[in-house]
């Protein structure tokens, strides 16, 4: 998802699950700032890296994709933006290299889903923030994983946009081209994706790089042949799962003000925004790459005040002129602490499972900023060598 979606759409429903103009503010920053807390921003503020909740493309490009730059790449993108639908699914007649990456293909509605919700339960509006993100890509995201697989992750010919019509659908085989300097065309369905390469460990067959920005743009439906579905076609309805998206953070965010004694998977807030509904359904629909502007009007309609622009600059000075013992208090320190914790979750998480794809993860809420780590690090650690701040 965008920032239409992931700021724009997050503030809509926070005003709609109850939050003030205020707090919806601080919720939705905080829901795209996930795209861009990488290491390059931590570095310009002198924050913690274990928090990073992305990677820029520079990062990616220079990133190792030995074991241990390989479970830094997963901790990160399993963690925040392809959360993994079930750790312990079972899969016959393969590795288990092979069965460890398909456990971690994200899709929504999965045990992680509550875990991450309630991890923010009575924290911060940063964790809240966070968990929005993170649930609303298990729709966007869905089928893909957030580790390097051409076996999970790759796209061939065979991909084709559906596309509604008056009384039937129009079938359309769609062509990507790897320029990046050139913009997506829904038009003429031609899309900029991630350059074919061979290798299971390359960043190009990361996530949903191999389909491009589709799963990220609400209009579309699309259907190709996935590897690890034994190349039985695959239907994504993105029309359909941003409205259900859009739904569960409503309901979640209710949840986590308290309106609802629990958070239950496959639940959905569909009474508190009927009355806006058919808008939203119709803003779906629309065959463009960026929806802001209509968020944007519409999350202002319904609260009566304005959103302001998202400035990655805005609370830089604050954390950076707070003294060591203020920071955790600044809103930077309390994404930071909220980013933190849900790594050390799922990456936690994702080892008990039996997967060593991320890494190990010490449990940040006993550890503190230090209690992230590569399993290589923690041997080295334990066995006399200097311990990673």
């Amino acid at each position: 998802m965008n920032t239409d979606f992931h700021y724009y759409a997050t503030y809509t429903a926070a005003i709609l699950a109850g939050y003030t103009h205020e707090e919806a503010c601080e919720i939705c920053y905080s829901a795209q700032f996930v795209d861009l807390c990488s290491k390059t921003f931590l570095a310009s503020v002198k924050g913690p890296k274990a928090a990073a909740t992305s990677q820029l493309s520079v990062e990616l490009v220079e990133q190792k994709t030995d074991i241990m730059g390989l479970q830094d790449i997963t901790r990160i993108w399993a963690s925040f933006h392809f959360l993994p639908y079930d750790l312990y699914a079972e899969k016959k007649h393969c590795s288990k290299i092979y069965r460890n990456k398909y456990r971690l293909i994200c899709n929504s509605n999965g045990a992680l889903v509550a875990d991450t919700v309630n991890l923010a339960k009575g924290r911060s509006l940063q964790a809240v923030g966070i968990a929005m993100h993170v649930t609303a890509d298990t729709w966007a995201h869905k089928y893909f994983a957030g580790t390097p697989s051409m076996t999970i992750n790759n796209t061939d010919r065979h991909f084709y946009e559906i596309i509604p019509t008056e009384d039937s659908y129009e079938i359309r085989q769609l062509k990507f081209s790897h320029n990046p300097g050139v913009k997506d065309d829904p038009e003429n369905g031609i899309y900029v994706n991630s350059l074919y390469q061979t290798s299971e460990r390359t960043v190009m067959n990361l996530g949903h790089g191999r389909a491009g920005h589709l799963p990220d743009y609400s209009f579309i439906r699309y259907k190709y042949l996935p590897a690890w579905n034994e190349y039985k076609e695959v239907l994504k309805d993105n029309p359909s799962d941003y409205i259900h998206a859009f739904a569960q953070l409503v309901y979640a965010m209710q949840y986590l003000r308290g309106v609802n004694e629990t958070f239950e998977l496959n639940t959905y807030a569909w009474d508190t925004i009927e009355p806006y509904r058919e808008e939203i359904e119709a803003l779906l629909e629309k065959r463009q790459t960026d929806d802001a502007a209509d968020w944007k009007a519409l999350g202002e309609k319904i609260s009566g005040a304005e959103i302001p622009d998202f400035d990655l600059e805005r609370y830089k000075a604050e954390y950076m002129n707070a003294t060591k013992e203020e920071k955790a208090g600044t809103f930077l320190g309390k994404f930071f602490l909220g980013a933190l914790a849900q790594k050390s979750m799922v990456t936690g998480k994702i080892y008990k499972s039996g997967n060593p794809i991320a890494g190990v993860s010490v449990d940040y809420e006993k550890n503190g900023f230090a209690g992230i780590k590569d399993y290589m690090k923690l041997v080295e650690y334990s066995n006399g060598g200097k311990k990673d701040e």
